[in-house]
């Protein structure tokens, strides 16, 4: 079975474990200008997501999303639900299924009870390079490996 992490936004992260083995790497981006004030916002490249995802696509695969960010800030949770919106129509056009999952679902089993976003970001990282070695220079560059422990929570309930 493959099984795709992601982490929802255009500051996020996705992972592909399967058969074939395991990919990492950065959500796609690309700078789009919004409105006639020449604003640049940052939005994820469902395209190239698309190609990504077809080319590491097997026949049982399932995909884990955490859910995107619903707090007070605006300027926050509107990037968050266009980015989490992409990437479900990208799952969507490619038939692949997928659970919309709570952070605190993977966090806990895999980093435990750490608090603050800050010591989250940095044990993501550390946990990743552990389990990940072979990746350590891509979740360093990232900065914390959570698509990665998604999928790899996620791969191991179900190869369980």
């Amino acid at each position: 079975m493959t099984i795709i992490g992601i982490d929802n936004g255009t500051s996020g992260s996705f992972a592909i474990i399967g058969p074939n083995g395991v990919v990492f790497d950065e959500m796609p981006i690309k700078d789009s200008l919004l409105g006639k004030a020449g604003k640049h916002i940052k939005r994820i490249d469902v395209p190239k997501f698309m190609d990504i995802l077809a080319h590491n696509k097997e026949k049982d695969i399932f995909a884990y999303v955490e859910r995107p960010f619903t707090g007070q800030f605006l300027n926050a949770v509107l990037p968050a639900q266009r980015s989490f919106e992409a990437v479900l129509i990208a799952l969507e056009l490619l038939r692949i299924g997928y659970e919309v999952v709570d952070s605190k679902t993977w966090q806990v089993p895999v980093l435990g009870q750490i608090k603050g976003s800050s010591e989250l970001k940095k044990a993501s990282m550390l946990r990743g390079c552990q389990m990940y070695p072979k990746l350590t220079s891509a979740i360093k560059a990232h900065g914390d490996a959570d698509g990665l422990l998604i999928a790899h929570h996620f791969a191991q309930i179900k190869c369980a």
